[in-house]
């Protein structure tokens, strides 16, 4: 008899039961912490009237994935997956209801957001590591391009929706978004809890001390010629990532665009990675990786300075749309080339790297525009 993995591996991706379920939480997941994002710096702001606590609070996520990823890594090549993230999202779970809580008691402090969000951080990226790494065992290699895609498409809907319901739910209660996001972590762990099989292979290499864990992690990916490529030229096109948001917001206020103005450019940014998750399964059948990392990579480049020269927001909406178009149709092809390439034993450090590399360059990007 079969196994579960193999049974459900061996199913059309929207029959295989483990993906529906890894997805399902997922989507859950993402809008609760869509809802959070959205109010941490107005509740900070409420409590305080600080920009620099808020800024400090907002910094900290980003401080946690950048410190902790390495470790992340190491870890999640080590420990079980399922287990993991299990742990780490009931986790989230307990820390997100500790805020509307305190505050209901009237002893929330600043403090305590920021523990909370830093101890969020980490259990996040490490949670992050470890379903990135399991992906290529819940579904068949040739169905992950459409997995990711659909993971992708699933987040560009969220963050597309998910600020007006934040702000819908702020409205209710400051601390009402904290509330569903601890709600939507607890979704997470009752969906991974129903998910049958492993989330890596059997294969384990020798038990070695972490820091040799970690540096075997570097080293593999730096003997990989093409693999090592591609993270830094991610590195470079995640520094202009970076920066774009802030320069997006310099330009548009030059041209004297509205508060609603602002946001339907980057509403027109979602759209347009929603419409590249739906094409980058038509440009993968047709065009060969390499061929969409040269062309993606040159119309990004094209792309980006074309916000210097718009003359009003309606074009920065649609420059936007097209920029945000290209990078989904390179970003699903590297990442199924990332995991296929990678043994399993080795995936969770691939992905923590690739993952520090990211949003290392994207913070250094925004301090040099913030500077």
């Amino acid at each position: 008899m079969k196994s579960d993995k193999l049974e459900n591996n061996s199913s059309p991706l929207w029959r295989n039961r483990n993906y529906l379920l890894l997805q399902g939480g997922q989507i859950v997941s993402y809008v609760g912490n869509q809802q959070q994002f959205i109010a941490l710096p107005l509740l900070v702001l409420a409590l305080t009237g600080s920009v620099i606590q808020v800024g400090i609070a907002v910094s900290l996520s980003t401080i946690a994935v950048i410190v902790f990823s390495p470790l992340a890594g190491a870890l999640t090549d080590r420990w079980d997956r399922k287990k993991t993230m299990l742990i780490c999202d009931a986790g989230r779970m307990c820390l997100m209801l500790t805020i509307p809580l305190a505050f209901w008691f009237h002893v929330l402090s600043m403090l305590q957001i920021y523990v909370v969000v830093a101890i969020g951080g980490v259990l996040g990226t490490l949670f992050s590591v470890a379903n990135t790494a399991a992906l290529p065992n819940v579904v068949r290699r040739e169905q992950l391009p459409a997995a990711l895609s659909q993971s992708q498409a699933a987040y560009s809907t969220i963050r597309t929706l998910g600020s007006l319901l934040g702000g819908a739910l702020y409205s209710i209660g400051s601390v009402f978004p904290f509330l569903v996001n601890a709600i939507s972590f607890g979704a997470s762990v009752f969906s991974l809890g129903l998910i049958r099989g492993k989330f890596q292979s059997d294969q384990k290499g020798p038990h070695q001390p972490l820091h040799t864990t970690i540096s075997e992690g570097f080293s593999w990916l730096w003997k990989q010629p093409l693999l090592r490529f591609l993270t830094i030229i991610n590195g470079a096109d995640s520094l202009r990532y970076g920066a774009g948001y802030l320069v997006i917001l310099i330009i548009a206020r030059e041209l004297h665009t509205s508060p609603g103005g602002i946001g339907a450019i980057f509403t027109g940014a979602a759209v347009g990675a929603l419409i590249g998750n739906l094409a980058s399964s038509w440009a993968r059948k047709r065009f060969q990786f390499g061929k969409i990392a040269i062309i993606m990579l040159w119309l990004e480049a094209l792309m980006f300075p074309l916000y210097a020269v718009a003359p009003n927001a309606l074009v920065m909406c649609f420059i936007a749309a097209a920029e945000e178009l290209v990078g989904p149709i390179y970003n699903i092809s590297l990442d199924t080339y990332r995991l296929t390439a990678t043994p399993d034993t080795m995936r969770g450090r691939m992905s923590s790297t690739v993952q520090l590399v990211i949003q290392g360059a994207q913070s250094v990007g925004r301090s040099l525009v913030e500077s």
